[in-house]
């Protein structure tokens, strides 16, 4: 059984990411939904990437989301698995969970279904949560190329994330 590289893009960022993490002693958690673990996979693509990655949630269910990560079952019911409120509540839930010292939460549609005038296909919520920092949340309205194109763009865009974030550190 042979897996699909990851993009060159993906990969770079991955790369950027580890190293700026390992110069400041920075470990990461992701907490993935639409992406299902390809952040954490890039991540581990690259040697030495123990030292930075604590672990990774893959919570594609809402079940996932509120037991292993502590999103509050109201927060998901009132404003839906994609949105600000839940992927700060991921995000945050990571950061406990996880022992680390940064994570990033990523929610949205990949599609080809699932969306809707208010949240089309490519809507995806990000969170980043850092000890003694506020989280933060943001979102991007991806083009809609197929559900490969989606994901793999929210991905990049996690990566970009927590390489900022951890410059800030």
């Amino acid at each position: 059984m042979s897996s699909t590289p990851l993009p060159a893009a993906i990969g770079e960022a991955a790369a950027r990411l580890v190293k700026a993490a390992k110069a400041k002693g920075v470990m990461v958690v992701t907490a993935e939904s639409c992406t299902g673990g390809l952040v954490s996979a890039a991540i581990t693509e690259i040697a030495g990437s123990s030292s930075v990655l604590e672990r990774g949630f893959v919570t594609y269910s809402n079940a996932a989301k509120a037991e292993l990560l502590g999103v509050p079952v109201a927060v998901i019911a009132n404003h839906g698995a994609v949105s600000a409120e839940t992927a700060q509540a991921m995000a945050q839930g990571a950061l406990l969970n996880g022992h680390g010292t940064i994570a990033v939460s990523i929610t949205g549609i990949a599609g080809p279904d699932g969306g809707s005038e208010d949240k089309p296909v490519g809507t995806v919520w990000f969170g980043l949560a850092a000890k003694g920092k506020e989280t933060c949340t943001t979102h991007c309205l991806f083009k809609n190329n197929g559900r490969d194109s989606v994901r793999e763009a929210a991905a990049l865009e996690a990566l970009r994330l927590l390489a900022e974030a951890v410059d800030h550190i």
